[in-house]
């Protein structure tokens, strides 16, 4: 299970259309279908039943404290560097720090049942995957993604079905903002 932020259909195209020019220049990707970008907000890992609906009312807490928000997609980049990258991403900007407060939050609120992050947040959605540390053209990284600003307003519990060729998420909750 894992905690997100959705984008919107819009969003998406446009993402889509940046990352189509890339993938016959990136070599060993495994590109994540538009339909699973998403914003992780928590991931959560393998959920106990017990702790299922716990963790939506934590979850729930978290989206009533916050307040709706707009940001946009900025540029692409890599983790952990472009010369050593296992995942190409698509960053979203978080100038005045919403995401990673709401990413804080939820680690404050779950932190009694899961493992508390201590990377500090990076708010991105990932576009591609490597099975090995790949070297990545420097026209690639820092490429503007620009899409229009859309409205944060909810979070998504979701669930993971892992399967072939691609994961499928299962939306469980959704709960928007300041109630």
């Amino acid at each position: 299970m894992f905690e997100a932020v959705d984008n919107p259909e819009p969003v998406r195209t446009r993402l889509a259309e940046t990352t189509s020019r890339l993938q016959d220049s990136v070599r060993g990707a495994r590109w994540v279908a538009p339909g699973n970008w998403h914003v992780t907000m928590k991931f959560l890992g393998s959920v106990y039943p017990r702790l299922r609906q716990w963790v939506g009312e934590r979850a729930a807490e978290a989206a009533r404290a916050a307040e709706p928000f707009e940001t946009r997609i900025t540029v692409m980049g890599a983790f952990p560097s472009p010369r050593r990258a296992r995942v190409l991403w698509a960053g979203l900007e978080d100038s005045d720090g919403r995401l990673a407060r709401l990413a804080g939050e939820l680690d404050r609120l779950l932190e009694r049942e899961f493992r508390v992050e201590q990377r500090p947040f990076s708010a991105h959605l990932t576009v591609a995957r490597f099975r090995e540390q790949v070297t990545l053209d420097e026209e690639m990284i820092g490429l503007e993604v620009a899409s229009e600003p859309f409205r944060v307003d909810s979070l998504t519990l979701y669930r993971s079905h892992l399967q072939r060729p691609a994961a499928r998420y299962e939306a469980l909750q959704r709960i928007a903002f300041g109630g």
